[in-house]
């Protein structure tokens, strides 16, 4: 196992770790506000102090030759001051309760779930700012929202949709689904679509990145089944490696073999994923299932004239096709080695 793998092992490791420690309700670190937080929240400072200033001048005496302003330019900065707090408000939400969070997938959506709370009360602001009569005002909203709402009945649709997947999570950030015919890592979950980092598809085979990015409604998830590789409780599929061998082929030997060569190559590191699984079955219906802690080999008879020798182990999704190739490629060197005892397919070509 090279060092790479290593350092991504402690990652994943890590990562269920944080996973479990949200589950518990354990608390995070104090969070640390950055320089550029600072800087903002220094700034938000200022403008207030400015709209502060601007509106006590309009009440002195020598504006008066601007009466008829005054009224309309109080009215403003009340308003802008207001969006002002709310903004100051939301930063240090942001920096000082959201940035506690040890998930970065859940900071990711309770910023998103923030950005979208605080446009809807500027825009609520700006409204009493501009509308003196509320009566007019109101009316005229809920006429604009009828219309609209039968003209983006598929926006509101999305939008919904997005809001099911912060409350059910069907995936997050970070995951590896596949939605339809979409395959791919979720970069981005926006309150109308999603983002996905394709890998696989047309022009590729196997799980490497094709380099395209499909974008799909969130609307998708309220009627169509989502498959996740990557829970993060238990961020791992299982895998095989099949081959066809002779009925006449020491089948003890067989066995053996495949199960060392993997066994070997995946170290210690599966039978502390499938422990973590059987904790997760405990907690299920189906804890009577039976898995194995170490990779399993079985035979099954073929279509043809010959026997599937087949291995199971446990893989990171994004990491299996790597693993397939390393695997057979020792496989297949340790049973050529005894052609006697392992007997493959051979052509008749000349």
């Amino acid at each position: 196992m090279t060092v790479m793998s290593d350092v991504e092992t402690i990652k994943r490791d890590s990562e269920v770790q944080r996973a479990l420690r949200e589950t518990r309700g354990e608390t995070a670190p104090e969070p640390c506000a950055r320089t550029e937080d600072k800087l903002w929240l220094g700034t938000h400072a200022l403008l207030l102090a400015g709209l502060a200033a601007f509106y006590y001048v309009l009440e002195l005496p020598w504006f008066s030759f601007a009466k008829d302003y005054a009224p309309l330019l109080q009215r403003l900065t009340r308003g802008a001051t207001l969006i002002v707090l709310v903004l100051a408000a939301a930063k240090l939400a942001e920096v000082y309760l959201i940035g506690r969070l040890d998930s970065a997938v859940v900071r990711y959506n309770l910023r998103r779930i923030l950005h979208l709370v605080i446009a809807i009360v500027v825009a609520f602001i700006a409204v009493s700012v501009l509308f003196v009569n509320w009566y007019a005002a109101v009316v005229s909203l809920g006429v604009i929202s009828i219309i609209v709402g039968f003209s983006l009945q598929t926006t509101l649709s999305s939008f919904i949709g997005w809001i099911y997947l912060l409350v059910r999570q069907p995936y997050r950030v970070g995951d590896r689904i596949k939605i339809e015919e979409a395959t791919g890592d979720v970069i981005d979950v926006g309150y109308l679509d999603t983002t996905l980092w394709e890998f696989g598809g047309k022009y590729i085979s196997g799980d490497h990145p094709s380099g395209r990015i499909i974008r799909f409604p969130n609307s998708q998830v309220l009627s169509k089944a989502v498959y996740n590789y990557s829970w993060p409780l238990f961020p791992y599929i299982w895998n095989e490696i099949r081959f066809n061998i002779a009925y006449e082929s020491d089948l003890e030997f067989v066995a053996r073999t495949m199960q060392q060569v993997v066994e070997e190559d995946l170290g210690e590191a599966m039978m502390e994923r499938v422990k973590t699984f059987r904790d997760l079955l405990a907690q299920t219906p189906v804890d009577e299932l039976e898995v194995r802690e170490r990779p399993s080999v079985f035979f099954r008879v073929s279509e043809n004239t010959w026997l599937e020798a087949i291995v199971r182990y446990l893989v990171v999704p994004r990491e299996a096709g790597r693993v397939k190739s390393r695997l057979i490629e020792k496989l297949l060197r340790k049973m050529n080695a005894e052609p006697d005892r392992v007997m493959f397919p051979k052509s008749n070509a000349r």
